[in-house]
């Protein structure tokens, strides 16, 4: 009988399986269909300590007009490292502090206790005045080290750097280390935020 014939050149096969070698590498995309709302509604559900960022804008000249003082309600602050110390805070991309933070590298960050509602209300509205006019009855002090104004009977005061901004969607996150650490205040307990209400503990 004749053999058959094997031919030595291997032919070719197309591939029905993915290659996981090279498809891992790829992006892993988000999930469709989470829509503005239910990721607003979702999140609302973390509650969040209140912090009021604060950075001063020095005068552009020795002879011109003076610098400015900016404040900002953050929801989105936190600890980062303990050794160097790092704390990071997210800020709206074109915000007045993202620009502010951008160019000025020192920063502070005042930690709201439960009676200080009416401040984080006031630096957390849309089309509000000048932070002037914002910080004229908030008793304060400035940073030795930052320039950047303290927020009298806040429950913690830092003094921060900015070591790296990283974009991150529509906000940056800044991380800053921390300079100085003070507890102006021992009483009352922490502003919280959630379910898009500012609260106190047990409430």
């Amino acid at each position: 009988m004749a053999r058959a014939s094997v031919s030595s050149v291997p032919q070719s096969v197309p591939r029905t399986t993915p290659d996981t070698r090279t498809d891992a590498l790829g992006p892993i995309p988000h999930p469709e269909g989470v829509s503005n709302e239910e990721f607003r509604a979702a999140l609302a559900r973390l509650a969040s300590g209140v912090v009021l960022v604060t950075a001063h804008e020095p005068p552009l000249s020795a002879t011109g007009p003076r610098g400015e003082d900016a404040g900002m309600t953050a929801t989105a602050f936190m600890s980062v490292s303990l050794d160097p110390p790092l704390v990071l805070v997210s800020v709206r991309n074109g915000s007045r502090m993202d620009d502010l933070l951008l160019e000025q590298p020192l920063w502070a960050a005042s930690l709201l206790s439960e009676s200080q509602r009416h401040v984080a209300g006031r630096f957390a509205m849309k089309g509000r005045i000048s932070d002037r006019l914002l910080f004229e009855d908030i008793p304060y002090r400035r940073g030795e080290v930052s320039g950047a104004l303290l927020i009298g009977g806040s429950l913690a005061v830092l003094e921060c750097r900015t070591e790296q901004r990283i974009e991150a969607g529509d906000h940056t996150l800044v991380i800053g280390r921390v300079l100085t650490a003070e507890l102006p205040s021992a009483e009352g307990g922490p502003l919280m935020y959630f379910k898009g209400r500012y609260r106190q503990l047990g409430s």
